[in-house]
């Protein structure tokens, strides 16, 4: 048997990136994997279609995880169509990068709505199926920045080191409920997003470095798949950091 036989998984922000990374580690493990995603229709159609070709159980759901409403809509029809939800993955994540004297009130609560509010949104909407099973494995992805901080990115480091307190409360809160809850920070990932950085900028984040390399969007998804493994139970309210020695 594979580890998530049986198992029905949602990753939100789950059909590119980070995410497809995670859905795919998830759905080879024998997971039915429910992808988030917010727009891209094609995009998210045509990432359902390669990964059904390979025989992963894949389905994608259209939403914005900063919409409470949309987040209910998502676990209600994942519930009808599986009956039960196991695995959640917080991974939808907006920037709007302004330094603070440019930033806007709007700018701000964008980025908090989805990137923290949306994990709360989802955690809310699956919360009581978890607890009435007894079983549940929740995973929030922050990032490096929530612990360094960044020029330009106040809303985003705000929004990331916030799942840390979000990660450990609730962890204490169902920790006798057969749920876990623990949190990965990435460092820099080799994703389409840092690719469209100029070389020469990248090159000098590279160096700051340790292991002198960006990271691999599967690494970070083979840490959440053994956070999600069921003899992962003993692991609640953690930070994993996987980020190449840049913040230790």
């Amino acid at each position: 048997m594979s580890a998530f036989d049986g198992r029905v998984a949602i990753v939100t922000g789950g059909t590119r990136g980070i995410g497809a990374a995670i859905t795919q580690a998830l759905a080879r493990e024998g997971a039915h994997v429910a992808a988030g995603f917010s727009k891209n229709h094609e995009a998210a159609d045509s990432f359902q279609q390669e990964m059904q070709a390979q025989g992963l159980a894949i389905s994608v759901h259209q939403g914005n995880v900063g919409v409470p409403e949309d987040c209910q809509r998502v676990v209600r029809d994942v519930l009808e169509k599986r009956g039960q939800i196991d695995i959640l993955v917080n991974n939808a994540g907006v920037t709007v990068d302004k330094t603070m004297r440019r930033m806007t009130v709007d700018d701000w609560h964008a980025v908090l709505r989805v990137n923290l509010s949306g994990a709360f949104y989802m955690i809310k909407a699956l919360l009581d199926p978890m607890l009435e099973r007894g079983y549940g494995r929740i995973v929030n992805i922050s990032s490096v920045i929530g612990e360094t901080g960044n020029i330009g990115q106040a809303n985003y480091a705000a929004s990331k080191s916030g799942l840390f307190g979000l990660t450990k409360s609730l962890a204490l809160e169902t920790a006798r409920k057969g749920i876990t809850v623990n949190c990965v920070t990435p460092g820099f990932i080799a994703t389409e997003m840092v690719a469209a950085v100029p070389k020469e900028a990248l090159d000098k984040v590279i160096e700051q470095i340790p292991v002198r390399r960006l990271g691999k969007a599967s690494e970070i998804a083979r840490t959440v798949r053994f956070l999600c493994e069921e003899d992962a139970g003993y692991i609640t309210g953690a930070v994993f950091a996987v980020n190449g020695g840049l913040e230790m």
